[in-house]
């Protein structure tokens, strides 16, 4: 059984014990969180599609730890005008473990 679910403006696919890497949230470790916004419903064979969410369903799934991405490097320069910047940026993402898909 899994679910495509959209959580925080992205899509994602859950199954009973994944490890899903989002945006950082401001939960705390071990703490529970519930997403509603499920898309698609897959049952073996049988499939559940939303207009725009399925009703009645549900993905549990509980916080684990909060990181930090590779660094991306940003270089801005411009030819023959003594300009040049060299910009980091490590984006910060949260692990979070599906616990289960409950379906009313």
């Amino acid at each position: 059984m899994y679910a495509l679910i959209e959580y925080k403006g992205k899509q994602y696919k859950a199954e009973k014990g994944a490890l899903l890497q989002v945006d950082k949230l401001d939960a705390d470790k071990g703490s529970e969180i519930d997403i509603d916004s499920v898309l698609l419903v897959s049952d073996g064979d049988k499939i559940s599609v939303g207009a725009p969410y399925v009703k009645g369903v549900k993905v549990q799934a509980v916080v684990e730890d909060t990181f930090k991405d590779k660094k991306v490097l940003v270089l801005k320069y411009k030819s023959k005008k003594d300009y040049h910047r060299l910009i980091g940026h490590r984006q910060q993402y949260t692990n979070i473990r599906v616990q289960d898909i409950v379906v009313a």
